[in-house]
């Protein structure tokens, strides 16, 4: 049974981002469900537990992307339980990270820091580079502490630098493209426009275009440009709806498009008003029921 699950959650781990996010929900819930009824009191092993967290920890992640924050944080603190009971300290770290994630969308940085300092004690290398990026540096960022945010930008380098593999795949994993991301956002929420332009152009080269990630840099990359060159921004935001159908842009993806629109705000282009016409049409985000959520 252990090697059966963790079949399954390596399978929606590795192809995480080629599934609309709500039928990926759904397909990971009946899973973990069928585990959870064979987990019995005290008679599972560690690693058909480790398997139910991991699951946990997707459907945390998927929730986020559904914009269900409440359900989001409560699929991770299951995934967290777990990953404590069984002893798995990177899958811990993992889902710190997320819940920092969660708690920084809705503003909450005190608690937001509070998640990432606690995943940021993560095993050594890769995992913890990823956690010093993807949860600390932001999160300092987003408080305007510059010189926390660089140092917790150059432990995570230093800590990928250590790493000989230095990259992994899936949801769980973390590489060059999802560093350069983070890089840039953090830059964009310190006032560094310059560096934020290069490290979001650097994320979106290295993603394959039309995927979740090429959208993310490519809006970020979008961000940057706005006040300098408007209308190649809003161009960027229409190349993205261009390629990517409404029904599997993340709520993450829209937050950006939101954010790119705002900043936009001002300006009399023609492209930007042709965006903003795109975002006033695009149909609302469907929830794990497959239903519009507004």
């Amino acid at each position: 049974m252990a090697e059966l699950a963790e079949a399954a959650a390596d399978h929606y781990a590795l192809n995480y981002s080629r599934h609309p996010v709500p039928v990926l929900f759904r397909e990971v819930h009946a899973t973990r469900a069928l585990l959870t009824e064979v987990l019995a009191p005290g008679g599972a092993s560690a690693d058909l537990q480790r398997q139910v967290g991991r699951l946990s920890a997707l459907l945390g992640n998927l929730a986020f992307h559904l914009e269900d924050f409440s359900g989001a944080r409560t699929h991770l603190a299951t995934a967290a339980a777990y990953a404590d009971r069984c002893g798995d300290a990177a899958l811990a770290a993992w889902t710190y990270g997320a819940l920092s994630m969660v708690t920084r969308s809705t503003g909450n940085l005190p608690a937001a820091l509070t998640y990432a300092e606690r995943g940021a004690a993560a095993p050594r290398g890769l995992v913890r580079a990823q956690l010093h990026a993807w949860a600390l540096l932001p999160t300092l960022a987003l408080q305007g502490l510059d010189r926390e945010a660089t140092s917790a930008l150059e432990e995570g380098l230093t800590e990928l630098e250590a790493d000989p593999v230095g990259e992994a795949p899936d949801r769980f994993g973390f590489d060059a493209a999802e560093l350069a991301l983070h890089q840039a956002e953090a830059h964009l929420a310190l006032g560094r426009t310059a560096q934020a332009r290069s490290r979001a152009e650097s994320s979106a080269a290295t993603c394959t275009t039309g995927t979740p990630g090429w959208a993310a840099a490519t809006f970020v990359l979008a961000q940057a440009e706005a006040s300098a060159q408007p209308s190649d921004a809003a161009q960027r935001g229409m190349d993205v709806l261009d390629r990517i159908p409404p029904s599997r842009l993340r709520s993450t993806a829209r937050t950006r498009l939101k954010r790119l629109d705002s900043l936009l705000a001002d300006c009399p282009a023609d492209s930007v008003s042709d965006l903003r016409e795109r975002l006033n049409t695009l149909p609302p985000p469907v929830d794990a029921h497959g239903a519009a959520s507004a």
